[in-house]
């Protein structure tokens, strides 16, 4: 990735490209983060800026940490640090192999869903990329191209040439001291780092989006607008919809980062993006009678404590929890819709060793709201979590082995009820036999697991093995199942990057 000299005053003035979610070095970074050696940046926002990033390592504690920490960091300065005075351009390359038992990016997705997602039969998948980056000044500009044959047999990727071009990453940049403004592709994820966001994250593949930010870095206005899938209502008139969300961010000295959000997803015949919703000092929920009225509204908050042992959260109500009941409104009494998650995450001895462990839970009808037309799907898939009727309890290890090598156990324990995003909304008479939680006959999955990833010079290889135990498969009533699940892929990256003259 492209990033900036490492002195401040060239950080403050120039522009920074953004380290991707599913870039190699993010697994080290959040296991030296966890294990309280790297000083998070970005505490509940991701991705981070890489120009941030690499302050925070070179800034690194490492009074306790071993041999093998020290190195790692040293391993992703030399990845992550320009070699090109801005303005300058990089390009960068990639292609891999990989084998795997199914096609979807979580594992966690097989059994799942409305209709079920299949356990897959093992294939052989390569992928080959390109990236270019420019940075001039206080404006970058990034496009990232890839052809992966897993997307092919992936049925989140909703292309209808059911090929594997992709644009991972597409877009322009304008960043100042105290704000910036972005529009394209790029997975972001609002609330803890260790699980999707509940109503922003990358679950959507190439989710468009304008975005907003403004402020110092303690305190900041943050906005996100996007237009989400255009479907037809009963006479066959196409529907418009967006979604906006607002977030105030406060990161003061000391321990705690906490944010307050709002999202709103507004759609009608002919109906835009009007301009009291893209106001980023206004409140989408005291707006939403305007116009053509009739707005989904969400509310959120999320909370981290750093420490030894750091803990974070993250709640999300659907508007009709704090409006509470209204007389004569028998709609008012539905099932409440909501999801939170609850974790703690920390380290051990001497810092090479770090752990995460979460309890998360959506409801029923989180995602769903009386208007089926008004729901944050972006071509089908949520803008948060990809499923709803469920909860989830996971822990994990992040073990450095050696400078590059990377070994992840995990546990985790998903039950799935048979409710779904894509189903419709519960009419009035059905709300007393609505389950707020697990409708139906309730799947259970246990995975015990083993991941990692090692990097060596231009070669990374990445994988993950487990056994997935399910009890009532296919939410059938004592029906149960064994499946073992993995995947495993080697990749080879070059680089070059020069000053523009």
């Amino acid at each position: 990735m492209l990033v900036l000299f490492a002195t401040p005053g060239l950080f403050a003035q120039q522009a920074s490209p953004y380290v991707p979610l599913q870039h190699w070095t993010m697994p080290y970074v959040e296991q030296l983060i966890a294990s309280g050696v790297l000083a998070d940046p970005t505490p509940l926002t991701r991705p981070i800026r890489q120009a941030d990033l690499v302050r925070a390592l070179e800034a690194a504690d490492t009074a306790r940490a071993s041999g093998r920490v020290r190195a790692m960091i040293r391993l992703l300065l030399a990845e992550l640090r320009p070699r090109a005075r801005a303005p300058q351009y990089r390009v960068d390359a990639d292609a891999g192999l990989a084998a795997a038992t199914y096609p979807f990016r979580d594992p966690l997705e097989q059994g799942r869903g409305v209709p079920p997602r299949p356990y897959g039969a093992s294939r052989m998948f390569g992928s080959v990329g390109a990236q270019l980056q420019l940075q001039l000044g206080p404006g970058i500009a990034v496009m990232h191209l890839y052809e992966d044959s897993r997307l092919r047999y992936d049925t989140d990727w909703y292309d209808t040439r059911r090929n594997g071009l992709r644009a991972a990453e597409a877009y322009l940049a304008g960043q100042w001291r105290y704000a910036e403004v972005f529009f394209g592709i790029l997975d972001r994820n609002w609330g803890p780092s260790s699980v999707q966001g509940l109503l922003l994250s990358d679950n959507p593949y190439n989710l468009d989006h304008l975005a907003i930010r403004f402020g110092v870095p303690a305190v900041q206005l943050q906005a996100v607008v996007t237009q989400l899938d255009t479907r037809t209502d009963a006479s066959g008139a196409p529907v418009n919809a967006y979604m906006l969300q607002h977030r105030f961010y406060v990161r003061p000295r000391g321990r705690w980062t906490f944010s307050l959000w709002e999202g709103s997803v507004w759609s009608g015949v002919g109906r835009q993006a009007e301009p009291w919703f893209l106001n980023v000092l206004n409140i989408g929920y005291l707006v939403g009678s305007y116009g053509n009225g009739n707005v989904n509204s969400f509310l959120g908050f999320d909370l981290e404590r750093r420490g030894s042992v750091t803990l974070f959260g993250q709640i999300m109500l659907d508007d009709k929890i704090w409006e509470g009941p209204q007389p004569g409104q028998p709609e008012s009494y539905k099932p409440a819709s909501y999801g939170f998650t609850v974790g703690a995450k920390g380290g051990v001895g001497s810092q090479a060793t770090a752990w995460t462990v979460f309890y998360t839970q959506v409801a029923n009808l989180t995602y769903r709201n009386e208007d089926n037309l008004q729901v944050p799907l972006f071509h089908g898939l949520p803008t948060g979590r990809n499923f709803a009727d469920y909860d989830q309890a996971t822990a994990k290890l992040s073990i450095l082995a050696r400078p590059g090598l990377l070994v992840e156990p995990e546990l985790t324990l998903v039950r799935q009820g048979e409710g779904d995003p894509h189903l419709l909304h519960p009419t009035v008479p059905e709300y007393p036999t609505t389950p707020t939680l697990f409708q139906g006959v309730m799947e259970r999955t246990y995975r015990i697991a083993l991941g990692g990833s090692w990097q060596r010079h231009r070669f990374g290889l990445s994988g993950s093995g487990g056994v997935h135990f399910v009890q009532n498969a296919g939410h059938v009533q004592g029906a149960t199942a064994t499946h073992w699940v993995g995947t495993l892929g080697v990749t080879y990256r070059i680089r070059y990057e020069h000053t523009l003259e």
